[in-house]
């Protein structure tokens, strides 16, 4: 079955209620997430602290696998290196299809993504893990992680951004595998690592998805996103 290439224009328009749906279905597990640990809820606590210390142990006795889980949360998965590929993208929509509010969209999601995770990061002063043989270290606030949030704000901006283009089967299954790869796996560096609790990792996945559902309703009202899918040319 055929698949449009990347750069023709899709040929359905997301319906806002299924963004808006799963936005909602977001909200409440985000919110009783901030709260338990704002609230610094004994059982959540506890269980943290459970995960936290084993694999503290794994990270001290596994050193060849901590390098390489350094490099890839200090690099590749980096939310600098992230936000990096989201400007690519937005540098590509402006200079290729003159896409100027989906562009906007881009950057006004990113830039949310990371506000909101700066705001709850002071509003919450959720203190990180400390240990006496650390591996890795981290500063400001734990909750959330912002490297689990950036990772899912900009992969699922990305991946908003092929379907409205018409990405093939084999691009989009690639693009899914490598955007649940970073996403799951960015949160484990940062546990394994000793830097962030669980629920860090947890809340920053749970709050960039919302951000996301959020954003792609936004951008399926937005009065200029229409016009803008209109005219957006079409490929041979």
């Amino acid at each position: 079955m055929y698949s449009a290439p990347v750069g023709s224009p899709s040929r359905t328009r997301g319906h806002p209620r299924t963004a808006a749906r799963t936005a909602a279905a977001l909200a409440l597990p985000s919110v009783l997430l901030l709260l338990l640990v704002a609230s610094s809820w004994h059982p959540l606590l506890a269980l943290d602290g459970d995960i936290a210390r084993t694999t503290h142990t794994w990270a001290v006795g596994h050193p060849s696998v901590t390098h390489v889980f350094r490099i890839l949360t200090d690099w590749v998965w980096d939310p600098l290196t992230l936000r990096a590929v989201c400007g690519a993208a937005t540098i590509w929509l402006v200079w290729r299809h003159s896409a100027w509010w989906l562009a906007l969209w881009v950057v006004a999601t990113c830039a949310l993504g990371t506000g909101l995770q700066q705001g709850v990061k002071s509003a919450v002063g959720r203190e990180r893990p400390v240990w006496t043989d650390p591996v890795d270290s981290a500063h400001y606030a734990a909750f959330p992680s912002g490297h689990a949030m950036t990772a899912t704000v900009v992969c699922g901006v990305l991946l908003r951004l092929l379907l409205l283009y018409g990405a093939g089967r084999a691009l989009w299954r690639t693009a899914l595998t490598l955007a649940v790869l970073s996403v799951v796996g960015v949160g484990l560096t940062r546990v394994w690592l000793g830097v962030h609790w669980p629920s860090d990792v947890v809340g920053g996945w749970l709050i960039g998805a919302l951000i996301v559902a959020l954003a792609v309703t936004s951008y399926e009202r937005w009065p200029g996103s229409g016009q803008e899918r209109a005219t957006r040319p079409r490929t041979p």
